[in-house]
């Protein structure tokens, strides 16, 4: 566990590194992953859910009380449930995203699996994409998962995240650098 403890920290990373065990020796990772996933997925696209979670107005039982129908119409019972029952009556709701993302990075770490983050200006072709993947594992190993990005902001290029490695090799970074270099000449 030394080297997944590296991986979180935090507030987060206590509660989530905690789940991870306990999931670990039920052997039921991958149904609690599946399960804070789906929490995560409704916090992100219901606004309401999302202000319940956050809002500081709400005590711990009354969030305790208002998340058991949630999980019910999620499907979401066992380990996963009672992790979230606990993290409401703790008063630590407003950080189970980050939890969430906690228990994946501790998951990944345990298979070996390294994520990177590519942002792109435009959707890739199946033929560059196939290109980042080889040189991404080249670099991190055949354990690489990526995640693309699509924001036209970066103009061309593209920026990789890679654990705490960034590489941003995107166009808006070149231009805002000659700008700069610009005004130091003129």
């Amino acid at each position: 566990m030394a080297q997944e403890n590296t991986i979180v920290s935090g507030v987060a990373g206590r509660y989530a590194t905690a789940l991870f065990e306990l999931a670990q020796e039920a052997g039921s990772i991958d149904a609690v992953k599946a399960d804070l996933d789906r929490f995560a997925q409704v916090i992100a696209t219901q606004p309401d859910v999302e202000r319940f979670v956050r809002s500081p107005v709400f005590t711990a039982e009354e969030q305790t009380k208002a998340l058991g129908p949630i999980l019910e119409k999620l499907g979401i019972g066992g380990l996963a449930a009672n992790f979230l029952r606990l993290v409401a009556a703790k008063r630590r709701l407003f950080a189970v995203s980050d939890m969430v993302r906690a228990y994946g990075a501790l998951v990944d770490s345990s298979r070996g699996v390294v994520r990177a983050q590519v942002t792109v200006a435009d959707q890739p072709s199946e033929r560059v994409l196939g290109e980042i993947k080889q040189a991404l594992k080249d670099v991190a190993g055949e354990g690489v998962e990526i995640d693309v990005k699509v924001d036209p902001a970066i103009i061309g290029g593209l920026v990789v995240k890679l654990g705490s490695k960034m590489v941003d090799a995107s166009l808006r970074t070149k231009l805002n650098g000659i700008r700069t270099a610009m005004k130091e000449v003129g």
